[in-house]
């Protein structure tokens, strides 16, 4: 569903993305690994069209994305942090994102699992960082494309929240959804991943499944595991 080739970007004199290649066609859940400054951001804002690459080029579904925009219809997008109109209600930009997006949506069983509905008349100014966050899980799941892009989800959530997000992913996947997504929670990686891309400096040092990455290094679990992949490089 994703074809990456030979991405490469620079930002002045700093290199961010050098050669990557990347082929995700499974649905499933594939997590984006790395510190801050390996490229993550950019790689995401690459494949949304956010940053146009200096070389290389992105498909999603077979279609390239270079120059176009209808295949974002096709993509679901969670930011690690979501910047909403503060004087809006939460009803209000529910139903705006649709107008918007002008597909067929259905966040009221959203609101629900998430337990939005005493929310839905208050400003979205008012509202708690844990609460944005649930209404930013609505705004992504509420269509149901067959690629979704979620930038570190867990943010803010409460134990009750964090369950029904994963529930509501397995669910997704379970229906030939794709995922990527960036994290810096190890268990969740363990507990829901199919495959890990280890990214630093730009470069992807490891793409593939758990159990390929405990072979290869000898670990058992995938910090260990990714400091392993790292040291081997000297990075």
């Amino acid at each position: 569903m994703i074809e990456i080739t030979n991405l490469h970007k620079r930002f002045g004199k700093n290199t961010v993305l050098s050669g990557v290649n990347l082929s995700l066609q499974e649905p499933g859940i594939h997590a984006v690994l790395g510190p801050n400054g390996s490229g993550k951001t950019t790689l995401i804002k690459s494949i949304l069209g956010m940053v146009c690459p200096d070389q290389g080029s992105i498909s999603i579904g077979g279609q390239p994305t270079g120059g176009q925009w209808l295949y974002r219809k096709d993509l679901g997008y969670l930011p690690q942090i979501a910047e909403f109109p503060g004087n809006l209600k939460v009803g209000e930009l529910f139903r705006m994102i649709e107008d918007l997006r002008q597909q067929p949506a259905a966040p009221e069983p959203l609101v629900e699992r998430f337990g939005l509905q005493p929310f839905l008349n208050k400003k979205l100014s008012t509202l708690s960082g844990g609460t944005r966050q649930k209404v930013n899980l609505v705004l992504t799941f509420m269509f149901e494309p067959p690629v979704y892009i979620l930038d570190e989800p867990t943010t803010g959530l409460d134990p009750g929240a964090l369950i029904a997000l994963k529930e509501l992913i397995r669910t997704r996947v379970g229906s030939g959804a794709l995922f990527l997504i960036t994290t810096h929670i190890m268990p969740l990686v363990e507990e829901m991943a199919q495959s890990v891309i280890y990214l630093l400096e730009g470069k992807v040092y490891f793409e593939g499944s758990l159990k390929t990455l405990y072979t290869l290094t000898g670990k058992t679990h995938v910090e260990p595991a990714i400091a392993a992949i790292a040291a081997r490089h000297h990075v």
